[in-house]
């Protein structure tokens, strides 16, 4: 299980790619532009040098690590030898369903073939291909560099083999993975912190206190490294939009409709840190 490929090479497929290859994979990251692969391999080189300035990381494995991750625009070359892949596009089923069709005919008969969204369950892709079996969830957490875990999502098809080589192959990358067996929206993390942010925002559209009293509050009381809307402005508050529409959307429950304020800011293009205002400002040098 040492060939790996990833599809994608946006903020998470790059990571992805070269924490595996941290680990002495060697990796095939695909796109479909030469310039989104250019940016994937400046972003990945500065993370690998900061390592070195902080002497957790030596110039000559950092030069090695960023060898090891090898890029293409051709899809068939990138997966033609690969063991496992890994699809990190954005959270769009029809594409998704797309590129495991692309892969289950360009792939191996016997990769695995695994999703890293975090909203989408893999029966909703996998039937795209003759091989539902071999299809899972990886849904690895961003930062990939630095966030240690993996949940591996278990679909209704989804063979005991693929589980395991989706758990080994999490491993190898030295991250830990835990198994879901059963198919839920928000799979463990995001379900749980879906619920806990969810009521910080009702507090503050009930006008309870201010956000940033809420941040506060949780990051002193509960001891979390960020409150909920710091957190959001770190992840991008229209992946956070995006997620709680989905949970709104799939269940029709009322109490994961996204928070006006939430909405709001989206629609005004403020989406956090990338673009340097959501709840709170950046400066140009934080972007």
């Amino acid at each position: 299980m040492s060939r790996l490929a990833v599809v994608g090479a946006g903020s998470m497929g790059a990571q992805i790619a070269q924490q595996a290859a941290l680990r002495g994979m060697d990796v095939k990251l695909h796109d479909q532009t030469d310039e989104q692969l250019r940016k994937a391999v400046e972003s990945n080189r500065g993370h690998l040098n900061r390592r070195v300035e902080k002497g957790r990381l030596t110039a000559r494995d950092a030069e090695a690590a960023a060898a090891r991750v090898h890029t293409t625009t051709d899809l068939a070359e990138a997966v033609d030898r690969a063991d496992l892949v890994i699809e990190a596009v954005f959270e769009d089923l029809g594409v998704k369903r797309e590129i495991f069709a692309e892969l289950d005919r360009l792939a191996p008969a016997a990769a695995v073939l695994a999703s890293n969204s975090s909203t989408m369950a893999i029966s909703k892709i996998a039937d795209a291909t003759r091989r539902p079996h071999a299809c899972v969830n990886m849904h690895f957490f961003f930062p990939v560099l630095v966030m240690d875990l993996v949940e591996v999502v278990r679909g209704p098809e989804t063979s005991d083999e693929t589980v395991d080589r989706a758990m080994a192959m999490a491993r190898a990358m030295g991250r830990t993975p835990v198994l879901i067996n059963k198919e839920i929206d928000g799979f463990i993390v995001n379900r749980i912190l879906h619920a806990a942010t969810q009521e910080a925002y009702r507090l503050l559209d009930a006008g309870v206190a201010r956000f940033e009293d809420i941040d506060t509050a949780v990051e002193k009381g509960l001891n979390w490294p960020m409150g909920p809307f710091r957190l959001g402005d770190f992840s991008g508050l229209d992946i956070t939009y995006r997620a709680r529409l989905h949970m709104f959307e799939t269940t029709g429950d009322e109490r994961y409709r996204p928070s006006p304020q939430l909405e709001a800011k989206v629609r005004a293009g403020k989406m956090g840190r990338k673009t340097g205002e959501g709840w709170y400002r950046y400066p140009k040098t934080d972007n």
